[in-house]
């Protein structure tokens, strides 16, 4: 026995030598088990870069969401009388289908589906991701065992259809390790989506067999990044001026599509852009209707506005002759012949009454005094059948029709040859700034938003000089005529205080099969093409309306003139460019707070008439909002970021867009809900932030706001004014 225990003894002996030695049991490396065992990462989600307008108003960003999760093992429950399971599956099922896009059946499946072992919880897919907070609370109410929810990152989308084929959308895509990533699946969201998209993190760490961080481990952390902010031309006010007007239009005419762009003719800066049919990026509601942007990829016949370059063509090489006359009603080319818009014309009238008519044998005549060749070569410098290079995709070239003769009259007054809008505003910018032709783009900069830097910056792009400054005066001057003349065809386009000058367009619609237009009432594109104000124009303005539904009675302007005229006046007074009995807004600089002490400069800006806002314990300023020398309207609000613990503040009446500041500079987990302004907060102001807990602000709309409010029964009325 002594032997046979011993030799066991020796062998045991001999194995634990081997183990310690080699580190190795049956292959397997113990060493590198135990560290897979008890070594933990825990990822660091990046956040996907903000898409800002020129004045720093958010268009996209990340934002709170909730992801719906269903415990349904019922060893999660160890106190029956709280359970942490779902204990009635089909009344949780009837309950949810309120909430989530699937219906009754299908969730009760899911709920009750088998497996080996069995799930230990379920999710909903799609239905049961980025559900906002107001759903969250609903469902909450309810109080459904097993049911709870995981806070997670979506796209948000503050402003709606804003703009929606120009900027697109992002939506989560499930990756092969089964996590999701937000991803650019349309326009500038897709175009800039390496720029956007940030690199997630991680923290490594060693933790006992509950999961814990082990006491005197190190643990390694990997800080995200987050992506870059692009900063676009964009103005949001105007961009809103657009939307509203196009809606408006849209109610009221049913047309079958509309687009309209906005741009700085000194720049090339796109100020706004937008079309309908349109979808809201947040739903992907009206997505199946069209993908496209219509401004850069779509081509049409311009129509009348092509008669702008003609004449422009006319002037600058000297084949401009307004009171010499001919003969208007029609122009026979071999065996073709065009006629005027009347079909009679006006009889033998001067080549300026010609134009002011926007007679097609005008432009006729026009071509067959400074010939073909030099025309084109104008049509070419203007750029058409090129493309602008607008940092956007897909851009569209359309086609400049030039080999047959009859090809070459019709173009002069925009038929046959195609153009899409973005050349058309191209082209315009060089009668606006005195031959200069400016580059059209939208992307301003790109931000890495971890170190500031500026990664990417666009400057304006001369595309070349087709015409003389003298020659685009001239023009600006004829078409200032055409708003103003007793033969003006855009008298409707006038603005009060404002001198306009542009041109109308009735362009017809070929048919998608065969040769041929469509013929009908009002079966045309509607457009106009102006700039305000004349002499020295700062806005350019392109709008286009196809097939609006409407009575005989009705002229094709009116849509059109309804968007430019309330986009124009709006944008020209919100610019404060040349308007009449300007009441100056009292205006306050801000200083430079950068390393100054937080409550001397509290009391100075507030006998400024600003509102100081404090982020942190005081001190000395490491941060500030807006930047220094930035002049503010009185009562404005100045962020002042020092260190220490953020002592929250009231929120009430506070905008989105300081909601959004706050929320960047404080890095306070703000779950914005809402636009408008601030009536609600999860939190009270003075609550000093301890932890991560999500703070809930609601916002609404003073329209909301007046809906919803009355007035206490005890209390005596409001004074009426």
């Amino acid at each position: 026995m002594f032997c046979i225990y011993g030799g066991l003894f020796f062998l045991l002996f001999c194995r634990f030598f081997y183990i310690q030695s080699t580190g190795e049991v049956l292959g397997h490396n113990l060493q590198a088990e135990a560290a897979n065992k008890y070594a933990r990462e825990t990822i660091l989600t990046a956040e996907r870069g903000r898409i800002l307008d020129r004045n720093d108003n958010v268009i996209a960003e990340d934002t709170l969401s909730y992801r719906l999760i269903a415990v349904v093992r019922e060893s999660a429950t160890t106190d029956p009388e709280n359970p942490r399971h779902v204990v009635d599956a089909r009344e949780t099922a009837r309950i949810l289908k309120q909430y989530i896009g699937w219906d009754e059946e299908k969730i009760y499946a899911q709920l009750t589906k088998d497996g080996d072992p069995p799930p230990y919880q379920v999710e909903f897919g799609s239905a049961g991701r980025n559900i906002s907070h107001d759903v969250k609370e609903a469902i909450e109410e309810h109080r459904l065992p097993g049911i709870i929810f995981v806070s997670e990152k979506k796209r948000y989308y503050p402003n709606g259809s804003f703009a929606a084929h120009l900027i697109g959308y992002a939506a989560k895509d499930e990756q092969k390790d089964g996590t999701f990533k937000t991803v650019g699946r349309m326009g500038l969201e897709k175009t800039y989506n390496e720029e956007l998209t940030g690199e997630d993190g991680k923290i490594v760490y060693d933790s006992d067999v509950f999961g814990y961080l082990l006491a005197n481990s190190e643990k390694t952390i990997q800080p995200a990044k987050d992506g870059s902010d692009v900063y676009l031309t964009l103005d949001k006010t105007i961009q809103n001026f657009v939307e509203d007007a196009m809606n408006r239009v849209d109610e009221q005419y049913n047309p079958e599509s509309m687009v309209a762009v906005v741009a700085n003719p000194k720049t090339g800066e796109i100020l706004a852009m937008t079309e309908r049919p349109t979808f809201d990026p947040d739903t992907r509601i009206g997505l199946d209707t069209n993908w496209l942007n219509d401004v850069v990829e779509e081509v049409l016949e311009p129509g009348s506005t092509m008669k702008i370059f003609t004449l422009a063509a006319a002037v600058d090489s000297g084949n401009w002759h307004p009171n010499a006359t001919f003969q208007s009603g029609s122009y026979t080319l071999y065996d073709r012949t065009i006629r005027d818009h009347n079909s009679v014309g006006w009889g033998n009238i001067t080549y300026l009454k010609g134009f002011q008519h926007s007679s097609n044998t005008a432009m006729a005549h026009m071509l067959n005094i400074m010939g073909s060749e030099t025309y084109l070569e104008y049509v070419n410098r203007f750029g058409f059948g090129q493309k602008t290079g607008i940092n956007l995709p897909n851009e569209a070239t359309g086609t400049i029709l030039t080999k047959n003769p009859i090809d070459r009259v019709t173009t002069t007054y925009g038929q046959g040859s195609t153009v899409t809008p973005i050349q058309l505003i191209q082209a315009m910018t060089a009668i606006a700034n005195d031959g200069k032709m400016m580059q059209p783009y939208v992307v301003d900069k790109i931000v890495d938003s971890n170190t500031g830097e500026v990664t990417y910056n666009q400057e304006p792009v001369v595309k070349g000089e087709p015409i003389s400054a003298e020659t685009a005066k001239q023009v600006r001057e004829v078409l200032a005529s055409t708003v103003t003349s007793e033969d003006g065809t855009a008298k409707r386009y006038a603005i009060e205080g404002y001198e306009v000058a542009g041109k109308t367009g009735t362009a017809q619609i070929p048919k998608e099969q065969g040769t041929g237009y469509y013929w009908g009432n009002h079966q045309y594109i509607y457009s106009f093409l102006g700039m305000v104000p004349a002499d020295d124009p700062q806005l350019i303005m392109y709008v286009a309306v196809k097939r609006p539904q409407m009575s005989n009675s009705i002229s094709g302007a009116e849509p059109v003139s309804q968007i430019f005229n309330s986009v124009m006046e709006n944008s020209l007074k919100y610019l404060n460019i040349n308007p009449d009995n300007t009441v100056e807004a009292q205006m306050v600089a801000v200083p430079n707070a950068i390393e100054q002490n937080a409550e001397t400069l509290q009391l100075q800006l507030s006998n400024d008439g600003l509102t100081p806002i404090i982020i942190g314990e005081g001190g000395t300023v490491i941060d500030q909002y807006p930047k220094a020398d930035t002049p503010l309207l009185k009562g404005s609000i100045v962020f002042l970021k020092t260190e220490g613990a953020v002592t929250l503040p009231s929120f009430t009446g506070w905008s989105l867009r300081n909601m959004l500041v706050y929320k960047t500079m404080s890095n306070v987990p703000i779950e914005i809900v809402g636009e408008g302004y601030v009536y609600n907060q999860s939190a009270s102001a003075n609550t000093i932030i301890v932890d991560s807990s999500p703070i809930v602000v609601k916002l609404r709309t003073p329209k909301e706001s007046y809906t919803v409010q009355e007035l206490p029964v005890e209390e005596e009325p409001l004074p009426q004014d």
